[in-house]
């Protein structure tokens, strides 16, 4: 295997798995929902912001990870369960008031739940902790790099998806999305009870 072969093998490794575990395509449904209310510049400040955000969540935890969650005496059990708390709260208050936040602070959605955890939440933390282990480092922060110039492309082009369905379309999928968004949250944090030994879930 020559140097360049190796090298392109590193990097399907590594930007496979985070591209799925970030499932930006995915997450363009909660974006919309997200700020469905917001402005065409509003909607792209939110972007910059999360993809900003999810990007330092993300290389922090790549590089001091494992030593912050020893420290503070955190599983990542823990950490998905905290996640998906927060992304069950978001979906029922959409179910109930129509609304996941108050538009006040477009900063606060970009950052939570859009930048972490939707972006890069406890399988994204987990994964790169794991790829970390067996890849060279250099070619994870590569990967996960690359990945968030391609969710951020994807995200920038929720705009023209908003102008396709228009108002009462967005609604109509926002609401569907919602009870998706609750069931994520639900089984993110499931697995973390069983990441932390609160319940045995047989494979």
């Amino acid at each position: 295997m020559t140097v360049f072969t190796e090298h392109l093998h590193y990097l399907l490794m590594t930007f496979v798995p985070l591209f799925i575990v970030i499932d930006a395509l995915g997450n363009v449904p909660f974006l919309i929902s997200l700020s469905e209310d917001a402005t065409k510049k509003e909607r792209r400040h939110i972007v910059h912001i999360a993809i900003l955000t999810a990007t330092l969540v993300g290389l922090v935890f790549l590089f001091f990870g494992q030593l912050i969650l020893n420290a503070m005496g955190i599983t990542v059990g823990a950490f998905a369960i905290a996640g998906g708390l927060i992304l069950l709260i978001f979906a029922i208050k959409y179910m109930t008031t129509g609304h996941m936040v108050t538009v006040v602070k477009e900063e606060m959605v970009a950052v939570v739940p859009i930048g972490t955890p939707l972006t890069v939440g406890p399988a994204t933390i987990t994964t790169l902790l794991l790829l970390a282990m067996q890849y060279p480092l250099y070619m994870v922060l590569i990967s996960f790099i690359l990945n968030m110039v391609v969710t951020w492309i994807i995200f920038l082009f929720s705009e023209y998806i908003v102008r396709f369905m228009g108002k009462g379309g967005l609604r109509a999928i926002s609401r569907v999305f919602s009870l998706l968004l609750a069931a994520i949250a639900v089984s993110m944090i499931i697995h973390g009870l069983n990441m932390v030994g609160i319940i045995n879930l047989k494979d």
